[in-house]
């Protein structure tokens, strides 16, 4: 009797996952820790480090973009990522997982780059970049809300995902405005799809 009781109880924590996700309670976690497997983790920390880089870029944007279009682009960037990466530090606390605190090498390599420059320059260069990062993030986050394994993790994929998506379309109205859309573009046809 003890173990259908845990059983049902585990059932429902289950079952009751996302819906915890999209109202922001906390939940007992299956086992913490236990649920994420490595690519869930792996996912996990690819967007961490991704959230970094775009809060970093997007407020490099608001400094030296010439545009005013790209300056608010680069604001919507800062907010909403910011956001995303406290919702992830928040499932990865409960699954003791330890994010990344800092970019990597990559990511490093771009903000160095686009450090460098300003004005109409910066703006190409920087939307440039954001068409193909949230490109790739779209596809990222379609897969991990289809076929993540961790419950939580999958459905916060899932309540980011139209805002990736809305990020895109931004990026790629903002691209056409600076000149940067051409690039872009013929990246679009070669990006994952799903």
């Amino acid at each position: 009797m003890k173990n259908i009781v845990k059983a049902t109880v585990m059932i429902c924590a289950l079952a009751a996952a996302p819906l915890l996700a999209q109202t922001g309670q906390s939940g007992q976690s299956q086992g913490r820790g236990a649920s994420a497997n490595a690519a869930d983790t792996g996912f996990a920390k690819e967007a961490a480090i991704g959230g970094m880089a775009e809060v970093e870029l997007g407020n490099l944007a608001k400094e030296k973009a010439a545009s005013n279009d790209v300056k608010q682009f680069g604001e919507r960037m800062a907010t909403d990522h910011g956001k995303a990466n406290s919702e992830l530090k928040q499932w990865a606390q409960k699954n003791n997982i330890t994010l990344p605190t800092e970019l990597d090498a990559k990511h490093k390599a771009t903000r160095d780059r686009l450090a460098k420059l300003s004005g109409a320059a910066f703006d190409k260069a920087y939307m440039h970049d954001m068409l193909i990062d949230h490109q790739q993030d779209v596809a990222a986050f379609k897969k991990q809300s289809t076929s993540g394994k961790d419950a939580e993790l999958k459905a916060w994929a899932g309540q980011t995902l139209p805002t990736l998506q809305e990020h895109l379309k931004l990026a790629q109205d903002t691209a056409s405005k600076v000149g940067a859309a051409g690039k872009g573009e013929a990246t679009k046809k070669s990006a994952p799809k799903k």
